[in-house]
């Protein structure tokens, strides 16, 4: 159904769809907005703040960990999100219906779609940055790359604010290839790669000729040398390595290490999340994250889709089909859904013009986001793009909006305050607003 829902609890109202129970829930937060918005506890902040996170809003604090599946290369919204049946820009795809009346997905994603109660689809997202290396970083630090400065991913951000500080597993995990990395936040908050999750990471095990007892003499000694070199020269010199060195020990030495190995999985959950790297890769972040990882990226590659792009698609979208649908359904079935925040997206959307070589090329005007999990309300559509797919015609939602969000579920304030080169550098850019129909 489609109803109008309260835009960021200003007054003004947008269009959105969702189901029965999400009409109900609406409906309910709706009058609890109304509420706030005339009392003391109205959340427009004299000096324009985004809504920050806190007790009066849905949604806060509820995500503990993190899963982003990033789609590099930027995926057609088109032929997977937004399908526009019957137009020229539609292409050759049928779409798949999910269980909200009117909303449908495209061809090739119907585990995906018959899930659709479980996660927000974003229609609406948009920026100016459609270079891969300038949206890249966009969507993953919340800012375009600077030439001053350079921002922390949100991985890495999110170990900052929420990983506990001596936890034994690396608190920021990337499986394929790594995206941008932890900048002023320092190699203690950089990503741990594993590139292929078929097999265990390599070195975790003490080499049989050394042994652990060796290993600990040694570091012992390095120890003694990095105090006497830090003393002439200042700790700030040796203290990412000694965080390095501490990282690594903790993890060769602790048994939560076992999460990398998916031999223990059973072969039918496997077979379903898909035996692909990526859908092992996929299945790894549910088990990371199930032994307390704060934040694992998936990367899945090749949506850069200039030349044949229904082909690729399709086979880029069975991939991401299985293992996106299995990981929705094993979170909910070990009740960890509601506590794991999971986003999907790329760097931007694609052309809705079809080329000369059957493909389609950057548009960052118009794409989709997927978000389920840590609070959000699932079985909505956010966001609305005209007829041709072409651009927002309903709720525009910036990458500095979804990123406010993301801090919003983890109960941490978006404008939460760094230091760099001597200068302020806030977690979210200033206009970045939570997207508050998410949580409601």
């Amino acid at each position: 159904m489609r109803i109008h829902v309260p835009d960021n609890l200003s007054g003004g109202l947008i269009q959105a769809c969702c189901s029965r129970r999400g009409f109900l829930r609406t409906s309910m937060f709706a009058g609890v907005a109304s509420a706030l918005a005339t009392s003391k506890l109205s959340l427009a902040f004299a000096d324009d703040r985004p809504i920050p996170p806190g007790d009066g809003l849905p949604g806060h604090g509820k995500a503990k960990r993190a899963i982003f599946i990033y789609l590099a290369g930027g995926p057609s919204h088109l032929d997977l999100w937004d399908p526009k049946p019957g137009r020229p820009t539609g292409g050759p795809f049928v779409p798949v219906k999910t269980p909200i009346p009117g909303v449908v997905l495209g061809q090739h994603l119907p585990k995906t779609a018959a899930r659709m109660l479980d996660f927000a689809l974003i229609r609406s997202m948009t920026s100016k940055e459609g270079n891969h290396s300038r949206a890249r970083t966009l969507i993953h630090t919340g800012y375009p790359p600077e030439a001053t400065v350079k921002h922390p991913t949100m991985g890495s951000s999110l170990s900052a604010e929420i990983a506990p500080a001596d936890f034994e597993l690396p608190n920021f995990i990337t499986v394929g290839p790594a995206q941008d990395g932890p900048a002023f936040l320092g190699v203690k908050h950089a990503p741990f790669v594993t590139t292929n999750p078929l097999k265990k990471p390599d070195n975790m095990e003490y080499h049989n000729a050394v042994g652990k007892d060796r290993v600990e003499r040694r570091l012992d000694l390095l120890k003694d040398m990095q105090e006497g070199f830090a003393a002439s020269h200042g700790e700030r010199v040796t203290a990412g390595q000694d965080e390095m060195f501490a990282k690594a020990k903790r993890l060769m030495d602790s048994p939560l290490r076992q999460a990398f190995d998916l031999d223990s999985e059973k072969p039918k959950l496997r077979e379903a999340y898909g035996k692909d790297r990526f859908g092992q890769g996929v299945l790894m972040a549910r088990r990371l994250a199930e032994a307390g990882v704060s934040c694992t990226e998936v990367v899945l590659g090749g949506w850069d889709t200039h030349d044949d792009n229904f082909n690729r698609v399709e086979a880029l979208s069975a991939q991401l089909d299985a293992a996106l649908s299995t990981l929705l359904a094993d979170l909910a079935d070990r009740g960890m859904l509601d506590s794991t925040l999971v986003a999907c997206f790329g760097e931007f959307g694609r052309t809705p013009k079809i080329n000369a070589r059957g493909g389609r090329d950057h548009w960052a005007k118009s794409w989709s986001a997927v978000v389920a999990g840590g609070g959000v309300m699932g079985g909505q559509v956010i966001g609305e793009t005209d007829a041709d797919g072409m651009e927002p015609t309903i709720r525009p939602v910036t990458v500095a909006d979804l990123h406010a969000s993301i801090w919003h579920a983890f109960g941490v304030d978006p404008w939460t305050e760094y230091t760099a080169n001597e200068r302020p550098i806030l977690l979210t850019p200033k206009e970045g607003r939570v997207v508050t129909e998410l949580f409601v």
